[in-house]
């Protein structure tokens, strides 16, 4: 399985996205400090989590919702989780 995830980053209030093929290795590493993406961003906290079978289809999710259209399509989805965080 492929992850396309969605991360609050506490400290600036902003958003990530990624994408893995180990969800749990990776979020350890985003909380751990050790993602240099998001090591002076956090704590962090999930927000979302999207499963795929084919890499290449969750490599195209997360090209997308890095997109300014996908950030839209993210503001619209999860309006009610980030009414009170972002």
């Amino acid at each position: 399985m492929y992850y396309v995830y969605i991360l609050h980053c506490t400290k600036d209030n902003s958003l990530y996205v990624g994408y893995t093929k180990n969800i749990q290795q990776r979020l350890a590493a985003h909380r751990e400090g050790l993602a240099r993406t998001t090591r002076l961003r956090g704590p962090i906290k999930l927000l979302y989590v999207e499963c795929y079978i084919h890499d290449t289809d969750a490599r195209k999710r997360e090209k997308f919702l890095k997109s300014g259209r996908g950030r839209e399509v993210i503001r619209k989805q999860l309006h009610n989780t980030l009414a009170g965080i972002v």
